[in-house]
């Protein structure tokens, strides 16, 4: 039996400083025109792009629930009371898609425990863009987080997953903090076989989109700099 409940809206943003247009549907615009209630990662960058994206809204107007690390279990519970009050709500990731390598995925568990329709609007995932780019495996892929931060578990964990990519077929994603790019880079290059297949796209949808395919044999004998540039890494061996 369906309860007159709101809706719970998975609303993307885009991916870095760009005319927001050029990367988000027209709907997200008239989602936030209607919704007055979020669940946010930061309150500042969430009223940023709800001003972007629709100047005329009221501020004051604005319910926000900020949902990060350190939110706990109890006050998460309560997030979703106004959609039992039959107002919807719009779940926010600080880049990207809601609920995809994102916390906003508490909020959608709990939307199906409790009988409230969740809605997925369209907009840019670098994860799927990168694929996208990459010229790897489509078919059959894993996102796998954030790698460990010791070297030599680091080191295991990418020998494991090129392993996995061989004996699979399976493209092999993950992220770094973006201040550790370079090493992780230096890491690939230094930790698996020469012909291993490594994507780094980096920077999607701005200016300086950078998106590059190549075996480890030819990534040491390429310069670049991704200090700070929000990337995803793609291993394949074949």
């Amino acid at each position: 039996m369906e309860n007159q409940t709101g809706k719970l809206y998975l609303i993307p943003t885009d991916l870095g400083e760009n005319p927001v247009w050029e990367v988000l549907p027209i709907s997200i615009k008239k989602v936030i025109e209607i919704t007055d209630h979020y669940i946010v990662e930061n309150e500042k960058t969430a009223r940023k792009f709800i001003k972007k994206t629709n100047p005329e809204k009221s501020q004051p107007s604005l319910h926000l629930k900020v949902l990060n690390k350190f939110t706990e279990t109890a006050e998460k519970l309560t997030f979703l009371d106004a959609c039992k009050e039959g107002k919807s709500i719009g779940l926010l990731s600080e880049a990207g898609c809601p609920a995809v390598a994102d916390p906003g995925s508490d909020m959608v568990k709990l939307a199906h425990q409790n009988n409230i329709q969740v809605v997925p609007l369209v907009g840019p995932s670098s994860i799927i863009m990168a694929l996208m780019g990459s010229g790897m495996n489509g078919q059959s892929f894993a996102f796998n987080g954030y790698l460990p931060i010791d070297k030599d578990e680091r080191k295991a964990e990418l020998k494991r997953l090129e392993k996995l990519s061989h004996d699979q077929n399976q493209s092999q994603l993950f992220i770094e903090t973006p201040y550790r790019n370079n090493k992780m880079l230096e890491d690939l290059c230094t930790t698996l076989h020469p012909q291993t297949r490594v994507c780094v796209a980096c920077d999607l949808t701005l200016p300086s989109e950078y998106i590059k395919t190549y075996t480890i044999n030819d990534w040491k004998h390429i310069k670049i700099d991704l200090h700070k540039r929000p990337a995803i890494f793609i291993i394949h061996k074949d």
